[in-house]
């Protein structure tokens, strides 16, 4: 049997393991499977990485959104195998496996050598931080569903500590908020987590976690490099954007490069120090270093695996790679196609058929990206992007309700493209059915 192997659970290789596992590793009609095929992933589940900023702001639980590959891989004929992807030998068509560390350090699994006829590696992206002196020390991520729970945690907490005046309270009639988060990067990350914190104060004080006036108390300053926040949409998007958040009482800092990150404080490269009891770096993304290290596959200089337009990797025709760590291009623009969840969806269905020509033999066909626009959610207030090309024929600005409408329904397309529209139709109706029973907000 070919076996394929899937390096990376997220929203494009997911569905590609589980698209290959419905049709090449079931049996069919009393037949044989016909490929074997095995993801590979650090974590034991998934999370749609898009909703993490809903997880930091406690709008999300993300034990009710989280998929369990083991039984993701039951449901569809393929195997999961947990571990992280630490070397390639091309040679021998194979790759190996760090081991894998319970939260006591002892070892669950050993480092293992997995061999493959193709191998897709999907492994996404992570934070990169510029080598901005004290980032990565005294600001938190978002990559992972710990990082944003470890935020949340510590919001909490530290509405908490205002009410009580512990640590160096800030003096009531001083004009300035009791609690300041600083998010740095005014791209979707930004922007959104941003909106959904406006949100957290409001509903935490109305639960009495605290007694501090949402809006005037809970201060909250997004800092953005460049000269508008969202510099990867259209201007008009940004500015509408903009107009949404001021009136949420979100500060605007833009054209203020962060120089330096430290306990309590923000420095800009200007000179000015913003106050921050809470620090979210969100100013970029790159590819994770391991690429490089991949027995002679070529990197650009974002870390990015280089690709054909057939996604194959420039040096090997065995080994492919989409999302966010492939630096495909964009035939008619200047850059490649972006690191973003729709991109990752369309490589996806692509590869299900490439890959169906590849085990029969025939040449495979070239990726081409259809941009249908971006959407950025500002919570439960309102959501603003634009749509493109096939959705409207041209190029329209919405928001409003609307705008929620189409960005909540990126999320349950996912779902379907992972088990079918029925089930997610039902997932749908339990989602709604939980919401009427819990806090809008998690509480502890």
């Amino acid at each position: 049997m070919h076996r394929f192997v899937v390096v990376g659970g997220g929203a494009g290789g997911l569905e590609l393991a589980t698209r290959l596992g419905d049709r090449y590793a079931r049996r069919k009609s009393g037949g044989e499977p016909r490929g074997q095929v095995t993801l590979v992933d650090r974590n034991p589940t998934h999370i749609w990485k898009p909703l993490l900023h809903e997880v930091a702001a406690g709008s999300m639980d993300p034990f009710t959104q989280e998929l369990e590959y083991a039984a993701q891989a039951r449901w569809h004929g393929f195997e999961f195998q947990q571990g992280e992807l630490v070397a390639l030998n091309r040679t021998a068509k194979s790759i190996t496996l760090g081991r894998v560390l319970d939260d006591d350090g002892a070892e669950l699994l050993p480092e293992r050598v997995l061999e493959y006829d193709t191998l897709v590696i999907a492994i996404g992206s992570t934070t990169h931080f510029f080598g901005v002196q004290g980032a990565q020390e005294y600001s938190i991520a978002l990559d992972t569903v710990h990082q944003a729970e470890r935020f949340r945690k510590r919001l909490i907490a530290a509405c908490m500590r205002a009410e009580h005046q512990v640590h160096e309270p800030v003096e009531a009639n001083s004009g300035e908020p009791r609690i300041q988060v600083a998010i740095v990067g005014g791209g979707a990350t930004g922007v959104e987590l941003s909106a959904e914190l406006r949100n957290t104060a409001q509903v935490l004080s109305a639960y009495g976690l605290h007694k501090l006036d949402p809006r005037h108390d809970v201060g909250i300053v997004l800092i953005e490099a460049g000269p508008r926040i969202l510099p990867a949409l259209q201007e008009r998007v940004s500015t509408a954007t903009a107009e949404l958040l001021q009136k949420l009482g979100v500060k605007l800092m833009v054209g203020e490069t962060v120089a330096e990150v430290a306990p309590g404080v923000v420095r800009t490269a200007s000179g000015k120090s913003i106050r921050a009891d809470l620090t979210v770096w969100a100013a970029g993304i790159k590819a994770p270093p391991v690429l490089g290290q991949l027995d002679g596959l070529a990197v650009n200089r974002l870390g990015q695996l280089e690709v054909r337009p057939t996604l194959q990797t420039t040096i090997d025709d065995n080994v492919f790679a989409l999302g966010d760590c492939a630096a495909c291009a964009w035939p008619g623009n200047e850059r490649n196609v972006p690191p973003r969840a729709q991109a990752a969806h369309q490589q996806a269905s692509f590869l299900l058929r490439a890959l169906g020509n590849r085990l029969e033999g025939r040449p495979l066909p070239e990726f081409t990206y259809r941009d249908f626009g971006s959407l950025v959610s500002l919570g439960h207030f309102s959501a603003v992007g634009n749509l493109m090309g096939g959705v409207i024929g041209g190029n329209m600005l919405i928001e409003g309700l609307f705008a929620r409408f189409m960005y909540m329904s990126l999320y349950r397309l996912h779902i379907a493209a992972l088990h079918g529209y029925a089930r997610m139709v039902l997932d749908t109706f339990a989602h709604w059915l939980r919401r009427t029973t819990l806090p809008r907000v998690k509480l502890h």
